[in-house]
């Protein structure tokens, strides 16, 4: 008989808040806040494998560097090993902990399927909860236009953006339904100010009594 296989992390220890929303949405913005405010790590996927394939010695770095040149989806396997050796990582340089004394880690722009999202609580650690920037695609189609006039970034275009937006409703909304299924979605309205869209998220979280505010 196989033994079930552990995930690497236990819940006992640390705390996993996934963020998802559309492509300008604000996660970026909202990360910084709940960093500041809720003593988190914060770990973007798209970060860790745009550093991997540069990184000298790297074991993924070709393969990485194939994929998104062809457009591909990066293997789960290795974007969950690159969260669960930064988390590793992070954990060994004795991070911030909230008042529960557990390290608390923000894995923004991900799972960004349902298959990701099951491997890595299978893996990893079972999360605690999933944010949910939910926004207009036409408010996000502005931002994002707004940004492209000084992003340099080649998918901040109307044409890129929207292929973007039916990829995320396509693939992400699943994670988001099989999480509210459990009852472990924050859902925030992510249109108007930064600092107003803030104060629901802060609201939604208290509301859920997850996370106490450390400050």
């Amino acid at each position: 008989m196989s033994e079930t296989k552990q995930p690497r992390f236990s819940p006992q220890d640390i705390t996993v808040v996934f963020l998802l929303g559309g492509p300008g949405s604000g996660k970026g913005t909202q990360s910084n806040n709940l960093v500041r405010d809720y003593a988190f790590t914060h770990l973007s996927a798209g970060d860790l494998l745009r550093a991997e394939q540069v990184r000298e010695g790297s074991q993924y770095g070709d393969l990485i560097r194939s994929y998104i040149k062809e457009g591909k989806i990066v293997p789960m396997e290795i974007t969950v090993a690159l969260l669960s050796n930064a988390m590793a990582e992070a954990l060994a340089n004795k991070p911030k902990t909230g008042k529960d004394g557990k390290a608390r880690f923000l894995i923004d722009g991900f799972p960004r399927k349902l298959d990701q999202a099951v491997f890595f609580e299978q893996t990893v650690c079972p999360s605690e909860m999933t944010l949910f920037l939910n926004c207009p695609e036409e408010v996000m189609e502005k931002r994002l236009l707004k940004r492209g006039e000084t992003s340099g970034r080649d998918d901040d275009n109307a044409e890129s953006i929207r292929k973007r937006f039916r990829v995320f409703v396509e693939t992400s909304m699943p994670v988001v339904t099989a999480f509210e299924e459990q009852h472990k979605v924050v859902s925030v309205e992510a249109t108007g100010g930064v600092d107003e869209v803030y104060q629901r998220i802060k609201e939604g979280v208290a509301h859920k009594g997850l996370l106490p505010v450390d400050n």
